[in-house]
C-alpha cells in the first residue's frame, strides 16, 4: 500500500528518487505511464498485470478499447532503481505531467502518482474539497 506525499528534485538527467518505504513495493520493477489528470502514474508489475488484465475483460467498443490501450500502453515505459533509490523519469512522460525540476511522489492506494509542483497544490485542494464534501454527506 501506497500513501503520503513527498517533496524531491529531479536532476538534470531526470532522476528522481523514490521514498524508501515505495522502494521496498518497487523493487521487482515498475511501469511509468500516463496517468487520467496531468500526473505520471507508476504501477508495480502486478498491478500492472491487474490493469491490463481489467482493461481487456472490460465490455467497450472495439474502438473505444483500441484507444484506450494505445493511450495506456503506448505511453508506458518500465523502470528500476539505480544504486541511490533513483529512477528515470523519461522526458516525454515529464513533458506530458510539466515536471521540471521538482516533483511530488503521491502515494495512492495501489500505485503511486508523480506530479508537478503546482498541479499537484491544485488537484490537493480540489480532492480535500471533495473529500469534505464526502464526509458531510456521510454525517447527514
Amino acid at each position: 500500500m501506497f500513501y503520503g506525499e513527498y517533496p524531491y528534485k529531479v536532476d538534470d538527467k531526470g532522476r528522481v528518487p523514490l521514498p524508501p518505504k515505495f522502494r521496498r513495493e518497487l523493487k521487482a520493477g515498475m511501469i511509468l505511464t500516463k496517468g487520467l489528470e496531468k500526473c505520471i502514474t507508476v504501477y508495480s508489475p502486478e498491478e500492472w498485470k491487474r490493469v491490463s488484465e481489467k482493461l481487456a475483460a472490460k465490455a467497450v467498443s472495439p474502438a473505444s478499447s483500441r484507444k484506450l490501450t494505445r493511450a495506456l500502453f503506448g505511453s508506458a515505459f518500465s523502470a528500476s532503481f539505480d544504486g541511490q533509490g533513483r529512477i528515470v523519469l523519461p522526458y516525454s512522460l515529464r513533458e506530458y505531467a510539466g515536471i521540471g525540476d521538482a516533483v511530488v511522489v503521491v502515494g495512492v492506494n495501489n500505485f503511486v502518482e508523480l506530479w508537478a509542483e503546482e498541479d499537484w497544490k491544485v488537484e490537493k485542494s480540489s480532492a480535500d474539497e471533495q473529500a469534505a464534501k464526502i464526509i458531510e454527506s456521510l454525517e447527514e
